[in-house]
């Protein structure tokens, strides 16, 4: 997927899509895979992150309602990832089948990183 219509996708409000909207223009590498998977199967195992990073302390953006919205979501999703180009942060994004739409985006720190996402 091209980096102008990612840009476009990432128009919502929500602190994770602001995030890695930032994350983009700063240099952030990304990828859409090929194929999708049942929404309602993603968002068993992003529950199942969700518990984990939360066990752990690990900083998360939107990851709790990437699940809700997967949860809603009836139809496959294509996964794809920002990761911000000084490594800190990766960024998880569930699009609709034809990559017209983000579903969901969530955000999580990587491990043993400091400074947060600069979001301005």
């Amino acid at each position: 997927m091209e980096r102008h219509l990612l840009v476009r996708l990432l128009s919502d409000d929500g602190e994770a899509c602001a995030a890695a909207l930032t994350a983009l223009h700063s240099g952030a590498t990304h990828v859409v895979w090929d194929g999708a998977a049942p929404a309602g199967r993603l968002a068993l195992v992003y529950a199942r992150r969700l518990r984990h990073t939360r066990r752990k302390g690990i900083e998360t953006l939107g990851l709790e309602r990437a699940v809700q919205l997967l949860n809603q979501h009836d139809q496959p999703v294509r996964l794809g990832q920002i990761t911000a180009a000084d490594q800190t942060w990766a960024f998880m994004l569930f699009l609709t089948e034809d990559c017209s739409a983000l579903v969901a985006v969530t955000g999580v720190r990587r491990t043993g990183e400091q400074a947060p996402p600069n979001i301005t």
